[in-house]
């Protein structure tokens, strides 16, 4: 190998799907990347919304098909800005804890 990343799509085993195994949309995940630069920040927002859609909160965007994970419709709301996160650097009790 050239040391070159190829673009493959990765593998995981869903853990309410045990008898397939899903792809993540590496395409998809690139395009949310560049919305959010920040990998942790993206992190937390995709996991918390993919907990609500879990729970039955609906979708702020219209599904591509029934079988669309919630992980895909999670990154399309942050894509296509519907989803944001806001971060208050004002809050002055976090920052005396930091600045001590």
């Amino acid at each position: 190998m050239d040391g070159a990343h190829s673009m493959r799509p990765i593998h995981f085993l869903s853990r309410t799907r045990t008898d397939r195994e899903e792809t993540l949309n590496i395409e998809l995940l690139e395009q949310t990347k560049s919305v959010v630069p920040s990998i942790p920040v993206l992190i937390n927002m995709i996991s918390k919304r993919v907990r609500q859609l879990n729970a039955g909160f609906r979708p702020y965007v219209k599904r591509m098909g029934p079988n669309e994970e919630n992980v895909d419709v999670a990154m399309r709301e942050i894509v296509e800005g519907k989803l944001i996160a806001e971060i208050n650097f004002a809050d002055t009790s976090v920052n005396e804890e930091i600045l001590g």
